[in-house]
């Protein structure tokens, strides 16, 4: 935005124009990272319905999807009931391991011992602080007139 004339303009007006520049761009790279923000947001949005949705559907298919499994192996020679007592038995099993893996995943989980030493650290320090000195009140016969209020 240099002119010919900026030769014949005052330093204070050249400050003013660089900051009034700068703070347009500021402006404008606020502005910016808005619409990038809301587009994110916007199709974070759409993939978290479309993971629910997905989910709702997996669950309705479980059922539909056991039955099947009962009634195919009953179609090997096996006896209804066995069939769906193995079924049934597959889903204990698969869910017992799902519930050893996360235990072993639970007792991995460590405090944080970086943060609990900083906080100790800084209550350490913050009990060693002293206050300020408070200059001492200064008498003013005005203000020992005025009534206080108990409010």
């Amino acid at each position: 935005m240099s002119t010919a004339d900026d030769g014949d303009r005052s330093l204070g007006q050249l400050v003013a124009t660089a900051t009034a520049e700068m703070s347009a761009l500021v402006h404008d790279e606020i502005a910016l990272a808005k619409a990038e923000l809301r587009q994110d947001a916007k199709r974070a949005g759409i993939g978290g319905a479309a993971f629910g949705v997905a989910g709702v559907l997996a669950l309705f298919a479980l059922p539909v999807l056991s039955f099947a499994a009962a009634y195919g192996i009953h179609n090997l020679g096996l006896g209804l009931a066995w069939s769906f007592l193995i079924v049934g038995g597959a889903f204990l099993v698969v869910a017992g391991l799902l519930v050893l893996i996360a235990m072993a995943k639970l007792k991995k989980i460590k405090k944080p011992e970086k943060s609990i030493t900083s906080a100790k650290e800084t209550a350490a320090v913050l009990q060693k602080a002293k206050p300020h000195p408070r200059p001492a009140p200064v008498e003013h016969p005005v203000l020992e007139s005025v009534t206080r209020s108990s409010v």
